[in-house]
């Protein structure tokens, strides 16, 4: 499924003097020399910070409660920082996938129905990223959602057929559709007029009711993805193979590059999503990703409506190659097997169909698939920070205590609000 590469470590013997002609340049070159190999894994599972599930709750936030929520992007961001750094490390430590260890360590009904609610999440991401996609094509081109969809779902084959000729390539790409959807809301941002006190308040952590409680599961969820941690250990296990100790340093130094600046690309874009909302479109009543994209091009100009659409396709387009990939992660890690990429993609597919077919409000979809992705956080996140706090899993690269604490407390906070949330969605 991945391309293994191998990794070893250059020789850690510390220079002497001042390099010369021929010796290898700094010793900052030579670090960054040393890094770069490792860069790329945390790139790929960034996308899903910034898929189509994100424009939505993001939008239906800032239009609906202003700055109030800045607060959640802010704490989902530092905890997906956290998790996913806890994701590489398993795969890194243990050379298996999260789903693999899984399978090898927990008994086979807890498995079972770990795979059955990660097959759930994989439904419920498919659902947000082929609607974003064919949301993003009517928006641009006046095409119907169906046709939009599909389209959508053969794109994410063609990029996935990258991979076959080598993980660059199929990194590069990825990280180009990102860039595409910074541009566009680095661009939106700089001519909104967000009100910089408003968003100082709004990192003051409160809800305004019930509906404020459900938006904050609904960004949790589409920020902190499950799928993302499961495929971004598999990343890493199998592009990553550190055969010494100082190999292990190394690989580990360059995966805490590669997370805190992939992730706080992916968590500034959430940011300047929920503020151009909040600044642009707070008090019209909008709740679509149709009606943000009108409005943002009544106050704001065509060109900042044409970016937010190109970021969205972008979005669409990106995370849907990347959950069909971490689809194949779930199935082969929980019950070790695998089917054609073409079946695992239609059957995932299926749903997200019906939903443009029937005629479902496409945003509502995507805000539903959020919430559904929240609840599926706390079986992929517990059994993650279980793993990484045992030694005899781990080996060296076990958790420091006060880690595992913050891996806990996140996890508990995770929960909390899901509980919180089906309170108020029972009463």
């Amino acid at each position: 499924m991945f391309q293994t590469k191998r990794y070893a470590a250059p020789p850690t013997r510390r220079a002497t003097g001042p390099a010369g002609p021929g010796t290898g340049g700094t010793g900052a070159r030579r670090r960054s020399t040393r890094l770069w190999p490792l860069l790329g894994p945390a790139f790929v599972t960034a996308v899903a910070y910034v898929d189509p599930g994100n424009f939505a709750t993001n939008i239906a936030a800032g239009s609906a409660y202003g700055y109030l929520l800045v607060w959640v992007v802010v704490v989902s961001n530092v905890m997906a920082m956290l998790i996913q750094y806890l994701s590489a490390k398993a795969g890194v430590a243990t050379g298996m996938s999260l789903p693999a260890l899984c399978r090898a360590h927990l008994p086979r009904p807890v498995v079972r129905g770990l795979w059955g609610q990660a097959e759930l999440v994989a439904i419920a991401t498919d659902l947000a990223e082929v609607v974003g996609g064919a949301l993003a094509l009517k928006l641009l081109f006046d095409l119907p959602l169906l046709a939009g969809g599909t389209i959508t779902a053969l794109v994410a084959f063609a990029l996935l057929a990258l991979k076959g000729t080598g993980h660059r390539h199929f990194e590069t790409v990825i990280v180009g559709l990102l860039g595409v959807i910074l541009v566009g809301f680095v661009y939106d941002v700089a001519i909104s007029g967000v009100d910089a006190i408003a968003v100082l308040d709004g990192t003051l952590p409160r809800f305004a009711g019930a509906d404020s409680v459900m938006l904050a599961a609904g960004m949790l969820g589409a920020t902190v993805m499950p799928h993302a941690i499961y495929l971004h250990s598999a990343l890493t296990s199998e592009r990553l193979h550190a055969r010494s100790e100082a190999e292990r340093r190394t690989v580990m130094r360059g995966q805490r590059v590669d997370v805190v600046v992939a992730m706080t690309i992916a968590g500034l874009m959430n940011l300047s999503l929920l503020l151009v909302a909040a600044s642009a479109l707070s008090g019209r009543g909008i709740d679509t990703i149709e009606g943000a994209h009108a409005a943002l091009g009544q106050t704001l100009g065509q060109a900042a409506a044409l970016l937010f659409a190109l970021g969205l396709l972008a979005s669409g387009f990106a995370s849907s190659s990347v959950g069909t990939l971490s689809g194949q992660v779930i199935m082969e890690g929980f019950i070790r097997r695998r089917i054609p990429l073409a079946v695992r993609r239609l059957v995932t597919l299926l749903p997200a169909v019906v939903v443009l077919a029937v005629g479902i409000d496409p945003t509502q979809a995507l805000v539903a698939s959020q919430v559904v992705l929240s609840f599926g956080i706390p079986f992929a996140l517990v059994p993650l920070v279980w793993f990484t706090a045992r030694r005899d899993v781990m080996g060296s690269l076990v958790n420091r205590r006060v880690t595992t604490v913050a891996g806990a407390l996140a996890a508990g906070a995770i929960i909390a609000l899901n509980l919180v949330l089906l309170v108020q969605l029972a009463t």
